[in-house]
Order: structure tokens, then C-alpha cells, then sequence
């Protein structure tokens, strides 16, 4: 064992027992983040508009401070972007983490001094929870990957601007630059194919241990290493692989490929990090979920998801939360976000602690008919008869169909491209549609009631979804396929692609 595994142990205990200090009482931590968030900035342009200096309750915040997605916020962000300080926040930001937004165009999320260091935390503790958990140390002394975005930053009035993966990358800790993969001149390359290729190279003959990155993603590397190895699984690839670290994206439509292309079972951690804050991880393998950070300078707030769209929706704080109830999430950040709506749905399925999982977006669902289908939804129904049936999932996507031929009733049109197609599409899309109508009343009622017909599936070309997202320009990086869209843009795309 290394020196810096065996550090690792009691650096990881300590840091556990800090954690256990907030999550034995998340809600008092959160009653004390909002307090310093609103303390903090309240001589900055928005927290003079928004009384700041006369909140003193949650009930007093929910008066002063609306929800806003992006767009409502734009004023003042592209003030904060136009370089004037104390507009959101204190100060200017230290970064911009550069995304692509669905309705905003480019997006510019702030990056304080004060929450940068949060992302970090959030990252390592991941790890630390894991190793106090289960003494597993070894991947301390190997290499360790990460696929991400570009290093590469621009300079917007004099702040640097990146993608968030490309940011943290220049802060990752001394101690594991060393052991850290790909190298700095791999990871600048911009065409994912071809940096998949140099990473490849780079890393076929190290002993790599810990890989992380988006599962589609990580499961194209996986491919490309065992193309050039001869056909040899990831674990003869590299013998003292054992840890997996992921985000973005439900593990599970993937977990079944990415496991039989390893050869074995690896242990897993589900992180739940975004630009505009670390507000998750996986801190157990016995458990399900992942804990919500209730102390990293984030104060959550929660909308009953099928009241969203209300003129008046409840807002709700942590002690006001129900177990399985699907949820709107909203960010009040130490980076200057107020009442922001990520676009994340979550559940609690735990309060003792607090652990989430991540149910979609917002924004992806399909309700042609007033169905109001969900991503937790169609992915269970899928998967339940996947795994039933030993038939595999590459990557899919849902739409309505409304436009149909006279006298045929519209439906749910699924675009698969399947690892290992069922034998019997035709019985297999039957139990599917049954799946879906059992997680969905809405969807039932409207299928008995002949307003829909059963749905249909398309099988696509092998890398069909692949090579739909290098057309749109979002190949690799943080880019993930949305798994339900409420219009046919993306569904008549892949319509190229049917066998």
C-alpha cells in the first residue's frame, strides 16, 4: 500500500465525521445557509430589489425573492457578464462555466470564489464517504481518468470562462495531478472522436483503477479500448479497475452494457454535479440514492413538480419535503443565484438522511394528450422488461406521434437502439406499453379509453444515437441525448437512422 492510500483512511474518517455533524441535522443547516446567503448579499443590486435586508424567515423569502429560470434572470446576469460588480453576489465571479441552454441559447452560470472550492469538496468527499465505507484504497495508487470538456478557457471582461469539467480540471488537488489521466495537451482536444482516439493511446497500457465520466460516453471509450486491445474485455485491459464514477444521466439504461464490456461487476458512485453547484453524490453502497449536500453553500428549494407551471406554486424548504414526491428543484447559490430552477426533477426516497435521486427535467416529458409522462417513468417500463427479457439498451428517446393516417390513433413513438434486440419486438413493445400504463394512470386511462393506440418502436442503426449527436454539434463532453421531448424535432432526426 502507498503512502497516499494509507493516509487516505484516516483523512477519509475525519472528513466523515464533519459530515455526519450537518447531516444529523440538514435542516438547521439549511435555516443557516439561507441566513448567510441573504446576509451576504444584501448590498449587491439584487438584494437591495429584493429586501434582503429585511429577511429573517423562509416565509419572508418566498415573498420577496420569485422563481426565475435563466432567461427571467438575464438581466441581471448579463450585467454580472458585462463585468459589473455586486450585482448577484460580491464582487465578480472567478469563473463562468459556459453551457448550452435549450431556450437561452449560451448560458454564462457564475462562479464565485465562495463556491468553487464547494464543487471541489463535493468531488473528493465523494470518494472519502467511499473509502470509509468500504476500506477500498487501492485506486489511490493507480491512475485515474476523467473524461471531460476542454481545459481550454476564453476571457469574457477579464473572467475566465470554460466549461465546468474543463475548469475543475486546473484545480484538481497536487496530490493527484500525478496520478491523473488524460494529460493536459489530450484533454484540449476538441473533437471527441478524435480525443476518445488520443485518450485511448494514452491510457491503454496504464494501470488505470478509477474511471469517471458520463456513462454514453464512457461506454465509447470502452469500445474504442477493446477495438484496439484485439477484443479484450476492460478488465483484462486494465486488471485493478474498480471504481466507476458517474453523472449526468441514470446509470441504469447503460449499466448492463457498460458491465459486460468491463467483464465484471464494479463498485459505483452517482454524482450530481452542475454548473451551478455540487448538489449530490452517492455516499453509501448499501443504500440507494445520494445524499444532498445540505451544507455547501446552496439553499434548496422544492416545487411539487405536477404544480410547476402554477401561477402560484407551493415552495417548499427541506423540512417541508415528502418521500416520494416528484420535485422541481430550485437553487439559491453563494455563486448569486435566487429561486433559480435548474430544470431538475428529484425524490426523496429518504429523510433520515436526506438522499434524492434525479426523476428528469422539467421540461422532458411528453403530455400530447394530458399523459404527463415522465423520464422516471418510460425508463422503468423499459428497463423492467429489458432485464426481464436479457434484451440490452445502447440509448433511446420518446415523442409523441400525432400526425397519423386517418382513422389511426396517435401514440408514443420509441426510438431504440438496442446492444441485443428482443427476439419478439412486437411482444416486447406490448410489454412495455403495459409496463408504462401501470407507472402511469393518465397513460392507461387514455389507452382504454382508444385516445391512444399501444406505442411503437423504432430500432435504429448500430451508433445511430452516436451519430445524431455529431450532427447537432454536441458529440462527448457533458452532452446527454434527452430521453423525452413533448415535439418531434429530435424523433423525425432519428427517423434517418431506423433499420
Amino acid at each position: 500500500m502507498g503512502l497516499k492510500a494509507a493516509l487516505s483512511k484516516p483523512f477519509a474518517a475525519l472528513v466523515v465525521r464533519r459530515i455526519n455533524k450537518w447531516k444529523k441535522d440538514a435542516v438547521g443547516a439549511q435555516e443557516k445557509i439561507m441566513g448567510r446567503l441573504t446576509d451576504t448579499a444584501r448590498h449587491t443590486a439584487f438584494g437591495k430589489d429584493h429586501n434582503f435586508g429585511s429577511i429573517l424567515t423562509y416565509e419572508d423569502f418566498k415573498k420577496e425573492v420569485p422563481i426565475r429560470d435563466y432567461e427571467d434572470l438575464r438581466p441581471y446576469i448579463d450585467r454580472v457578464v458585462n463585468g459589473e460588480p455586486d450585482v448577484m453576489w460580491k464582487g465578480k465571479p472567478q469563473y463562468f462555466a459556459k453551457t448550452s441552454g435549450t431556450t437561452s441559447g449560451v448560458k454564462y452560470i457564475p462562479i464565485s470564489k465562495e463556491s468553487m472550492p464547494e464543487h471541489i469538496k463535493a468531488a473528493r468527499n465523494a470518494l472519502l464517504t467511499y473509502i470509509h465505507e468500504t476500506g477500498n484504497v487501492k485506486f489511490v495508487d493507480g491512475k485515474m481518468i476523467f473524461l471531460q470538456g476542454s481545459p481550454v478557457m476564453s476571457k469574457k471582461n477579464g473572467i475566465n470562462v470554460g466549461r465546468l469539467s474543463g475548469i475543475v480540471a486546473h484545480l484538481v488537488p497536487a496530490y493527484l495531478q500525478r496520478n491523473r489521466l488524460p494529460s493536459y495537451e489530450t484533454n484540449c482536444i476538441e473533437d471527441w472522436e478524435d480525443k476518445v482516439e488520443a485518450i485511448v493511446q494514452e491510457t491503454i497500457h496504464q494501470d488505470m483503477r478509477l474511471i469517471s465520466g458520463i456513462p454514453p460516453w464512457v461506454q465509447m471509450y470502452f469500445d474504442k479500448l477493446t477495438e484496439q486491445s484485439g477484443g479484450k474485455q476492460i478488465k483484462d485491459i486494465f486488471k485493478n479497475f474498480s471504481l466507476f464514477v458517474y453523472g449526468g444521466v441514470n446509470y441504469e439504461p447503460y449499466r448492463s452494457k457498460i458491465e459486460a464490456s468491463i467483464g465484471r461487476k464494479v463498485d459505483t458512485i452517482e454524482t450530481y454535479p452542475a454548473s451551478e453547484g455540487f448538489i449530490a453524490y452517492q455516499d453509501s453502497q448499501r443504500d440507494k440514492g445520494m445524499l444532498l449536500l445540505a451544507d455547501a453553500g446552496i439553499f434548496y428549494e422544492f416545487i411539487p413538480a405536477d404544480e410547476y407551471y402554477n401561477d402560484k406554486p407551493t415552495r417548499l424548504n427541506l423540512g417541508q419535503v415528502e418521500l416520494d414526491v416528484n420535485y422541481a428543484l430550485i437553487l439559491n447559490t453563494n455563486a448569486g443565484l435566487w429561486g433559480y430552477s435548474i430544470g431538475d426533477t428529484v425524490k426523496f426516497i429518504s429523510k433520515n438522511p436526506y438522499r434524492i435521486m434525479v426523476t428528469g427535467r422539467i421540461k422532458h416529458f411528453i403530455s400530447a394528450f394530458g399523459e404527463h409522462v415522465i423520464g422516471e417513468e418510460v425508463e422503468h417500463a423499459l428497463l423492467s422488461v429489458a432485464n426481464e427479457e436479457g434484451v440490452g439498451i445502447t440509448e433511446f428517446t420518446v415523442a409523441p406521434q400525432v400526425s397519423t393516417p386517418a382513422g389511426e390513433l396517435p401514440y408514443h413513438e420509441w426510438f431504440i437502439e438496442f446492444s441485443n434486440p428482443p427476439k419478439d419486438i412486437t411482444g416486447f413493445s406490448k410489454k412495455v406499453d403495459e409496463a408504462l400504463q401501470k407507472k402511469n394512470i393518465y397513460y392507461f386511462d387514455l389507452i382504454e379509453g382508444k385516445i391512444l393506440q399501444p406505442l411503437i418502436i423504432r430500432s435504429l442503426q448500430k451508433d445511430a444515437f452516436v451519430q445524431y449527436m455529431k450532427t447537432q454539434g454536441k458529440l462527448g463532453g457533458q452532452n446527454k441525448v434527452p430521453r423525452l421531448s413533448n415535439d418531434r424535432k429530435i424523433a423525425d432526426d432519428l427517423r434517418n437512422f431506423t433499420i
